[in-house]
């Protein structure tokens, strides 16, 4: 499965998860994947990606919530939208970290998943700039 493909289910396991904060993470995503994505072949290596990435920002929740709410100028974490909420969060974990994924696809990676997903017009626009704040210029 392409790691694009992989975002997109991790996106939307972060965004279930936000109106089922207590569930059990590998149930969740067990549930998910089982559910959601019968055309798909998911390897090993998938689900390890897969099931990593959505435990390693369940983990660094207050931190990610932290540093995105001190980048909103204007805003308060609680006015996002669930989906620009969970693709910042999960653009965040991997910039944050994940080294071997540079901050440049992780980006370019929450932008496309805006395009496709954010309620508002200018989601884009506005995950972008999130994320602009939030990486040192010389990885972007």
């Amino acid at each position: 499965m392409k790691r694009s493909i992989a975002r997109e289910h991790i996106f939307k396991i972060l965004y279930e998860m936000q109106f089922e904060p207590d569930t059990d993470i590998v149930n969740m995503v067990d549930t998910y994947l089982e559910n959601f994505v019968q055309e798909e072949l998911v390897t090993p290596q998938d689900y390890a990606f897969i099931l990593g990435e959505v435990k390693g920002v369940c983990q660094a929740l207050s931190s990610l919530d932290e540093e995105l709410s001190e980048a909103l100028i204007g805003w308060k974490l609680e006015r996002l939208s669930k989906v620009d909420l969970a693709i910042l969060r999960l653009a965040l974990y991997e910039i944050r970290c994940v080294p071997e994924i540079p901050s440049s696809v992780s980006i370019n990676e929450a932008v496309e998943l805006a395009k496709k997903y954010s309620p508002q017009s200018a989601g884009r626009a506005f995950i972008n700039g999130v994320l602009g704040k939030l990486t040192p210029k010389e990885s972007v």
